[in-house]
């Protein structure tokens, strides 16, 4: 599982003018399902992100994690985080999870995050949609992640 981690000042996702979610201060997650991925994939991600200490302390250094500023999570399906481009231009997406198991991985990142984290507010895109995303990054702060093999799945 991939994912890229912005601390933003807000952000939302427009799906055929509607918006779908929103957050205000808080992380902006693009979130890739890869072939192989389980659920404990998605639970290491998900406790990763949310414990990152990307916010700053009265110091102003980055001590401080998103429930510990009461922020807010946009997760967004983001497939294009498996593109390959090490041949051509064109990206290959072999290493995307099918559709249909990304969907249900997704969805169950989604639903743990509001299960372990009843405080948090989480919001989404609308998976498999064509969504406009905009938001204010701040910093900018902004984090590649990357869920470790089994073997070495440590906090």
């Amino acid at each position: 599982m991939r994912a890229v981690v912005q601390r933003v000042a807000s952000a939302s996702v427009v799906v055929a003018g509607e918006v779908v979610g929103s957050v205000g201060h808080g992380l902006l997650v693009y979130l890739g399902c890869g072939r192989g991925d389980l659920a404990s994939d998605a639970a290491w991600m998900l406790d990763k992100i949310v414990g990152l200490r990307v916010f700053e302390n009265g110091a102003g250094k980055l001590d401080r994690a998103l429930l510990d500023v009461g922020g807010e999570l946009l997760v967004v399906s983001q497939f294009t985080l498996y593109g390959d481009l090490r041949k051509g231009r064109r990206p290959s997406f072999e290493g995307a999870m099918a559709p249909d198991e990304a969907a249900q991985l997704y969805a169950g990142f989604v639903a743990l995050a509001r299960e372990r984290y009843p405080t948090l507010g989480v919001a989404t895109g609308r998976f498999r949609a064509d969504m406009r995303v905009t938001s204010v990054n701040e910093g900018p702060v902004t984090l590649w992640l990357e869920s470790p093999r089994p073997a070495e799945m440590v906090s």
